[in-house]
């Protein structure tokens, strides 16, 4: 990249000034995570758009780490973020508005560009396709009082809600894993986000046993009431939630955004008739969404040194997706629905194809079908095969592809 060209990136993109981060201190913006050195100052060149930034405070010989704490943004071209860093709270706190506003005509001027550490943009692409569906809105419906998302002020897992045994290995590796050195935390300050509530199951007065149980072996009903009363009807704010929780539990390594993630899975993946009839442009979205999530957390060629890379990618590991987990069985159960299908719309049998072939090859799943046929591939001629229907782009609601 030519000077100029640089420059005129630095101008327009934003920056995260912060101030007295002690050294050895893990920070994080998007898919990014690095140690700070000594003249660390912050991070420039940061695209317009939403971004989640995260830290975790270092012992002075940089083996041990707190809880992570992290924040969403949604910066604007040429805009300066400043935070300082309390040593008495291990943590980035605000300025006073007069100082952040001589801090920022600073930044402008240049001042702190050698301290300030360029945005990968090179892993922009990445960062985007996880955050598609993620907007100021969305941020602002969800992130707790404060904007500080850590596990740390979050609630403890409700001990008489059952729970796997992955689950509880889950809270007791964020609560008092290798990066949760002991810190206090006074329990007046527990807070959480904002999350959308998402009931189990769909109940009718009136309606008997097998009826209710046949209503909720389809949660395409339950669907349909979450999107229209919380979300007011709105697919991309429902899909924006499932990304928010999803960049929060895995840099943010919050363990109540993993059970909202969870949860949303469970909603849409335990559909029946949604995907074909009613919602085919949300399922085609909400599949494209989970693959990339799954797709980048399961990577196991990342390059990030000096531990960062580890306290990003420790929670996306084989021993909590094993093949009897709550996603093996409803993926399985989707994949062969969308196998016997009559009518599948092409884009979501082709995104469906790209997840059951991403989970094979990264976690060696096997999704062998009762009948002893391997499901997903037909052959043209192949009379049981679905029929891929391309439903007409003037109807898609979506999103362009990243």
């Amino acid at each position: 990249m030519d000077q100029d060209t640089a420059l005129e990136l630095v101008k327009q993109g934003a920056t995260l000034l912060l101030l007295d981060v002690p050294q050895y201190t893990l920070v994080g913006i998007d898919t990014q995570m690095f140690t700070a050195g000594p003249a660390f100052k912050g991070i420039k060149m940061i695209p317009p758009g939403p971004h989640f930034f995260y830290y975790s405070s270092s012992t002075k010989d940089g083996k041990q780490f707190s809880p992570i704490t992290g924040f969403f943004i949604d910066s604007a071209p040429s805009q300066v973020v400043v935070r300082r860093w309390n040593q008495q709270e291990e943590r980035l706190v605000k300025v006073p508005e007069e100082e952040e506003e001589r801090f920022c005509q600073a930044v402008k001027g240049l001042e702190f560009d050698r301290y300030l550490g360029p945005y990968n943009l090179s892993q922009y692409g990445e960062w985007k396709r996880l955050s598609s569906y993620i907007t100021k809105t969305i941020i602002e419906r969800i992130e707790p009082i404060g904007g500080e998302i850590t596990v740390s002020c979050e609630s403890e897992m409700d001990k008489n809600s059952p729970k796997t045994a992955t689950e509880r290995a889950l809270d007791s590796q964020l609560r008092t894993g290798k990066f949760s050195a002991s810190t206090s935390v006074d329990k007046s300050k527990k807070r959480g986000c904002y999350y959308t509530a998402i009931p189990r199951v769909i109940k009718h007065r009136g309606m008997e046993g097998k009826e209710l149980t046949s209503l909720n072996l389809d949660k395409t009903e339950l669907l349909e009431s979450v999107l229209m009363k919380d979300y007011g009807g709105s697919e991309d704010l429902l899909l924006g939630e499932l990304q928010f929780s999803y960049i929060a539990f895995l840099m943010g390594q919050s363990l109540e955004a993993f059970f909202q993630w969870k949860s949303l899975v469970c909603l849409l993946l335990g559909c029946i008739e949604a995907p074909f009839r009613t919602r085919s442009h949300l399922f085609t979205k909400f599949i494209k969404v989970i693959f990339y999530q799954l797709k980048y957390g399961l990577q196991k060629d990342r390059t990030e040194t000096s531990g960062a890379g580890m306290a990003v990618s420790s929670l996306l590991d084989e021993s909590w997706f094993s093949a009897d987990s709550f996603l093996h069985r409803l993926c399985k159960d989707f994949f062969s629905l969308v196998q016997d299908a009559t009518v599948v719309d092409g884009d979501l049998l082709t995104w469906t194809r790209k997840l059951k072939e991403l989970l094979e090859k990264n976690l060696g799943w096997e999704f062998q079908q009762n009948s002893a046929v391997e499901g997903m591939y037909f052959e043209e001629d192949d009379e049981f095969a679905p029929v891929v229907e391309m439903l007409d782009e003037s109807s898609f609601n979506g999103v362009p592809a990243v």
